[in-house]
């Protein structure tokens, strides 16, 4: 695992997109994959933008050769003023969220992207870079001082996390959008301490050897 993330970490960049250009290239990328290739959402002029966006930090992976972003997830935050409609979740499953996770401390993964055909990125495997977009939730989340995570993700994606010690529970049933997918959460600094124990090499790199999040050492005491 060490050299495949080495590998991928001499063709790419996770940047945390903090400026309108970068903004502006996810919203392209989220176009290509889920208008073009997945037939989500038709319309649009070239950029997939919602209604959460304007509550959204986006990631974004970059080409080192060309800075051509190739890979793109985002992080929805709660609303101060509506917590209750806070999330997409919260309008495609009836789990009352609200309840069993603190909504100011938490944040809906979103809108996961990446592209199926990847021209000049020789040596970057798709676990890897999922990683990297992982890392760069890691350090919005450290940022905000977010607790805890939520999402609705195809069970696929569940597993292939599963892989690499990224565990989130089920939040009540499964439900059908765009197909079959579970509500689900994670509370950051347990799966980051399991990461730690089960895979060492996948917690350096998405927490950057403890620069965006504690250690075993500090979690295990807290």
């Amino acid at each position: 695992m060490e050299d495949a993330i080495g590998a991928v970490q001499q063709e790419i960049t996770v940047e945390l997109a903090d400026t309108p250009e970068l903004v502006r290239e996810a919203h392209r990328l989220r176009y290509q994959v889920y208008c073009l290739e997945r037939g989500y959402k038709l319309e649009g002029d070239g950029l997939e933008i919602d209604e959460y966006d304007v509550r959204a930090r986006h990631v974004v992976l970059c080409h080192r050769q060309s800075g051509e972003v190739v890979g793109t997830v985002r992080l929805v935050l709660s609303s101060a003023e509506n917590p209750g409609h806070s999330f997409p979740l919260q309008h495609v499953s009836h789990f009352p969220l609200e309840e069993h996770l603190p909504i100011g401390r938490t944040a809906e993964v979103s809108r996961f992207a990446l592209p199926k055909h990847r021209p000049g990125l020789s040596m970057a495997s798709t676990s890897i870079m999922r990683l990297g977009l992982v890392q760069g939730l890691v350090r919005i989340s450290q940022e905000l001082g977010l607790t805890h995570w939520c999402a609705v993700m195809e069970p696929s994606l569940l597993r292939l996390l599963q892989r690499t010690a990224i565990h989130f529970e089920p939040l009540g049933p499964p439900v059908d959008y765009h197909g079959i997918r579970q509500p689900c959460y994670a509370a950051i600094d347990p799966i980051l301490a399991r990461m730690a124990r089960e895979c060492p090499d996948v917690w350096s790199f998405v927490t950057g050897s403890g620069l965006w999040w504690p250690g075993p050492r500090e979690l295990a005491a807290a």
